[in-house]
């Protein structure tokens, strides 16, 4: 999904200079007031060499804030230090908020090169800050007075906040401890960086070009994707046609082709990337991630790194996850393993393979999309047309508009970072600004994989209350257009748009006096319930008739075919499901350890999700080494989150469907209790304020096995 951008109060970094070579930093475009409309970054004047130097000026000018709060003469209160460290690094909360958001997108050498740089800067600052003793003993003297406040919820939250992270942050341990907390994370840090660049750098690595002589070979391919594998080559210099393993090349082309041997060679590639010899082997990086997450529990009494991270969600403990995991694998399991039954037999009795056939990991989409296209009478060449990708995002902003009255409008006088980049304005019903979406969709060689929504620009506020609005960025990897063909988004792709949208509505309704409780800064277990809510839209007519018309005919898409993608998608939801648990359950295991692994990568990694293998395990393959998401994105011991969201929004949903799927009642609570209310409160007081009581696993077992 995405990587969040913590306030300023949780930013990381380190001492400042005040110039930038021989041009004074005021003239830095990172550090000077924009005169862009809604002062909006300068993208078209902000070049690599801008960043170090900003980093530098906005880390002295945080120190200098964070120095006067420590030597404050005063008594400490909520207001001159809560408040006052809420409020303080604004600049470096802006210019780390910009870099991160760009480098995400655009990792190019140089600016891989500033990440390298600032890393260790940006943990060294956050360090001291949250283990300076004078800080944390105002804090504590503020935190022990509580009672006497009278705070209202979202003070109390900010205090209770800002406590927790000075304790978690290490203010509480010994000296000797202190010292060593720091050494683990930089450590963490760099390593958690490097293990990333790895696996963009791997996923570039591979590519499979099939000569213009091997023709017959993409004979067989729809015509998108023999477009998209020509342009490929073409833009490579190669004749004939390229994959490459990015998912917008990879996995049409595992979809459509029926060459077992091609498709093995690539599932493979895909399977091993980090996991062999070479400059991007992430093996030991991760023993030594999970080794070093290991030891700073332990510096909080803690036996597991997964036992100090769920402390601070809704889960609250690894029983409750566990547990919770549990529960859906021994509910849906058995229909995972008919569903591969049936594939098993389908390919084997329909003449796609023979009777000795057996299926693996890399015949699964080709046979399920065959499955699908006989069984349902539906395929993802029959879907695309209906997709197209400026109708999409037409009819995704319509549903904005019809749910919370919000409209969005180009501007293409907001500069953008890349020229794949457009950038929208977003009104709410009564014209106000709410903030800037850029929208950036396709794959480049310099882009991490996957979506993702991430923060430009967090709210920001003034003493006075002003706001200066978010700026959001929704980021993709879909079908790129051809010469001949528009963007036509497989279904999956328009579930995915969806998912980053209402990320990025959670982040655009951003309200409230305290930035650090807004938007999507919220409990990792809750932040999925925005995004994955908008995915029941995706097969409801009444939606699709909006927008989803062919792009050559202009009808619209024909009821039976929505029935049939409900149909396909409800058969493989079980699978889908039990492969997301043994995700998580990887994920669990690499952080409940309580000595460093010594194993194999692969071997721990197969044992840990044995309970949820439903098809053949393959030697020497591992997720583990290209696992962006916990060992370089910020799920570390919370990747259940998707499935705990799916809970809650199988749950809230349900109101939608008994009242109406654009009834603005529901969607207005849903607006005023969940998405504008960010983290200010406890996300479960939240969720009962919508929906009158708490979720119940049931809920989503029932909406996978119906």
């Amino acid at each position: 999904m995405k990587k969040l951008i913590y306030p300023a109060i949780f930013c990381m970094a380190y001492l400042a200079t005040a110039c930038q070579g021989n041009a004074p930093i005021q003239e830095n475009p990172l550090i000077k007031e924009s005169d862009r409309i809604y002062q909006t970054p300068p993208f078209a004047e902000i070049k690599p060499e801008h960043y170090s130097p900003a980093f530098d000026y906005a880390l002295s000018e945080a120190r200098a804030e964070i120095e006067a709060i420590a030597t404050n003469p005063d008594a400490p209160t909520f207001e001159n230090t809560i408040v006052a460290l809420e409020r303080s690094g604004k600049t470096l909360g802006r210019v780390s908020a910009i870099f991160f958001a760009v480098h995400e997108a655009d990792a190019t050498p140089e600016l891989d090169a500033v990440a390298e740089e600032i890393q260790p800067k940006l943990i060294a600052y956050s360090n001291d800050l949250s283990l300076d003793p004078r800080l944390f003993e105002r804090v504590r003297t503020v935190y022990e007075s509580k009672d006497t406040l009278d705070l209202d919820p979202a003070s109390e939250t900010l205090l209770d906040n800002t406590y927790k992270m000075f304790v978690r942050g290490g203010a509480a341990l010994s000296d000797a401890d202190k010292e060593r907390y720091r050494e683990i994370s930089n450590e963490l840090s760099m390593l958690s960086l490097r293990f990333g660049q790895n696996v963009l750098a791997a996923t570039n690595a591979f590519t499979l070009n099939i000569p213009a002589a091997d023709s017959a070979k993409v004979a067989e391919l729809p015509d998108f994707v023999k477009e998209s594998m020509a342009q490929e080559a073409k833009a490579r210099g190669e004749g004939g046609w390229t994959v490459t393993l990015q998912a917008a090349s990879y996995v049409p082309f595992m979809t459509y082709s029926s060459d077992r041997e091609l498709k093995e060679t690539l599932w493979r590639a895909y399977n091993t990337r980090c996991l062999t010899d070479g400059p991007n082997d992430n093996r030991e990086i991760i023993k030594k991630i999970t080794s070093l997450r290991l030891d700073m529990a332990k510096l909080f009494g803690k036996p597991t790194y997964a036992d100090y991270v769920l402390e601070d969600r809704m889960a609250g403990s690894v029983e409750t996850v566990d547990s919770f995991i549990d529960e859906l694998l021994t509910a849906t399991k058995g229909r995972a393993l008919e569903e591969v039954a049936t594939l098993q037999d389908y390919a084997r009795t329909s003449g796609l393979y023979g009777a000795d056939f057996q299926l693996m990991p890399w015949d699964w989409n080709y046979v399920s999309e065959k499955y699908k296209n006989e069984k349902y009478a539906v395929s993802e060449s029959e879907i695309k047309p209906y997709l197209e990708l400026d109708n999409v995002r037409n009819g995704i902003f319509a549903l904005a508009n019809r749910l919370y009255g919000i409209s969005f409008r180009e501007n293409p006088d907001i500069e953008v970072y890349h020229p794949d980049v457009v950038a929208y304005e977003s009104f709410d019903e009564n014209g106000q600004l709410l903030g800037v979406l850029y929208i950036d969709l396709f794959p480049r060689a310099t882009k991490r994989g996957g979506a993702w929504m991430t923060n430009i620009r967090n709210l920001e506020t003034d003493d006075e209350g002003n706001e200066l609005r978010p700026l959001i960025s929704l980021c993709g990897n879909f079908t790129k257009p051809t010469d001949s063909l528009p963007s036509l988004l497989t279904f999956d792709e328009f579930e995915t748009f969806l998912h980053e949208f209402g990320h990025s509505l959670h982040g655009l309704m951003a309200s409230g006096k305290y930035p650090s409780l807004s938007g999507t800064n919220v409990y990792h277990d809750f932040v999925e319930l925005p995004s994955q809510i908008m995915e029941n839209w995706a097969t409801e007519k009444e939606f699709l008739d909006m927008f989803a018309t062919h792009y050559q005919t202009g009808e619209k898409m024909p009821q039976e075919l929505i029935d049939k993608i409900v149909a396909a998608g409800n058969y493989l939801a079980a699978y889908a499901n039990v492969r997301q648990l043994g995700f998580a359950m990887g994920d669990m295991a690499w952080h409940t350890i309580t000595e460093p692994v010594t194993v194999d990568i692969a071997e721990f990694e197969r044992d840990a999700t044995a309970p949820a293998q439903i098809t053949p395990y393959i030697e020497g393959t591992a997720m583990a080494p290209g696992f962006t998401h916990i060992f370089s994105g910020g799920y570390a011991a919370g990747y259940y989150g998707y499935k705990w969201a799916e809970v809650l929004e199988a749950d809230a949903f349900s109101l939608f469907k008994e009242k109406g799927i654009f009834n603005r009642e529901v969607a207005g609570s849903f607006r005023d209790n969940i998405l504008s209310k960010g983290g200010s409160e406890h996300p479960m007081t939240l969720y009962v304020r919508f929906r009158g009581h708490e979720p119940q696993t049931q809920a989503l077992i029932d909406k996978i096995l119906e």
